[in-house]
């Protein structure tokens, strides 16, 4: 089998991680997850790997008749999208600044007051749009409420069609050939969040009495047959779909703002578009088994599929092609993946090596974004070259334009 094999107490974990920085606290986690009864026949790392809550970021996880709610996270349904253009980069406005603006009033993003009345980061209003899409999720929303009516709380129709905050972003990028792509990244919002977030404590909850025997009690799991898996199975199924179209919403909104204010010349969208989820669980079948595969931090690469792999604000991204490679169960990295924690960004790096890492884009250069600075993730070239058995490049991206929440 390809991958750095990485013994511990249960399952191989197998790791694309050679050339590229990895926590010892990652692994360790990585050991804790390969421990579970559950797992089989083993747990893959991609080459962004780093620490995350319970389960790590970067990693593929097969659970055999069991779900992990913690593995797949609270973003559920995080994930890419790509469009290209058929501008190139010459017929863009030399003023991007104008772009940007445009894309920060056509698409909320960020969050103030706490979420609360008034924050920037949700409509007041929603769109027609975004009120059509949501009559298409409204019943399997009522649906998982009407159940848990404790998770009818906080925004849902408020949050489709918008960013949210920490990594999630909207680029204007080019090509290879300075074709213009647009390319965002967000998820379920402030509704897959709480789904996420009481699914994590009715999985606790089930295993009170074997909480001890876990490793870590974010580690609980939701077994077949039990009175809360098919529940959570079909909430992050909604979840899921919640997502996607919250993609979607904001593609159109982009398009549309730089039709109209963006001072963009006419032009078409072309059939190359590409959108994975890379926080997320679906049923497959691998190494003779079906399993539940939980990629968290990590995006679906079987062979001929394509996917989406960001750099940070300064650094590439990359349209690719799976490999089907087996021994990751078809899977590849999700990005570049942090190298360091966001307290240890802020306190480590100075604006100044902010604002020159990220010289000649246009994008916010304050203190607000200084945990998404450049340096504060692992080298994403390193990251491409650690998982060439599972991917090939089909296009390399730079940014030129860039909204962080």
């Amino acid at each position: 089998m390809e991958g750095e094999l990485i013994e511990g107490r249960g399952v191989p974990i197998r790791a694309w991680i050679r050339g590229v920085p990895v926590e010892s606290e990652a692994i360790a986690q990585l050991r804790r997850i390969a421990s579970l009864p559950i797992i089989r026949p083993h747990v893959a790392a991609m080459p962004d790997v780093h620490p995350g809550i319970g389960a790590t970021v970067g990693s593929v996880i097969p659970t055999k008749e069991a779900i992990i709610p913690a593995a797949v996270g609270v973003d559920i349904g995080c994930g890419m999208q790509a469009l290209r253009l058929d501008l190139t980069a010459g017929r863009l406005p030399d003023d991007l600044g104008k772009i940007r603006r445009a894309i920060e009033k056509a698409v909320p993003h960020g969050r103030t007051g706490r979420g609360g009345r008034g924050d920037r980061g949700a409509w007041r209003r929603p769109p027609a749009r975004v009120e059509k899409a949501w009559k298409r999720l409204r019943r399997g929303y009522e649906r998982i409420v009407s159940q848990f009516p404790s998770l009818d709380r906080g925004r849902h129709v408020e949050h489709l069609g918008t960013l949210g905050t920490g990594n999630h972003f909207l680029e204007v990028c080019l090509d290879e050939e300075d074709r213009v792509w647009i390319l965002l990244h967000s998820g379920s919002r402030g509704v897959g969040n709480r789904i996420g977030r009481h699914f994590i404590q009715l999985a606790k909850k089930d295993m009170r009495r074997h909480l001890a025997d876990l490793p870590d009690e974010d580690l609980a799991y939701l077994k077949e047959g039990t009175e809360h898996f098919e529940a959570y199975v079909s909430a992050v199924e909604w979840a899921q779909r919640y997502a996607r179209t919250n993609r979607d919403l904001m593609m159109e909104a982009v398009l549309e703002a730089l039709r109209e204010e963006g001072g963009v010349p006419p032009f078409r969208t072309t059939e190359e578009v590409v959108d994975c989820h890379h926080n997320y669980v679906r049923k497959e079948r691998h190494f003779g088994m079906d399993l539940y595969v939980t990629r968290k931090g990590a995006v679906r690469a079987g062979k001929g599929e394509l996917g989406l792999i960001p750099g940070s604000m300064g650094a590439r991204s990359y349209v690719v092609r799976g490999k089907g490679n087996p021994a990751s169960f078809e899977s590849c990295s999700h990005g570049a993946g942090r190298a360091m924690s966001r307290t240890e960004a802020r306190r480590r790096f100075s604006l100044e090596e902010h604002r020159n890492a990220t010289e000649g884009i246009e994008c916010r250069k304050d203190e607000a974004v200084l945990d998404e600075t450049p340096m504060a993730y692992k080298p994403i070239d390193k990251v491409m070259e650690a998982q060439r058995s599972l991917v090939e490049v089909v296009h390399e991206l730079r940014q030129v334009c860039c909204v962080k929440g």
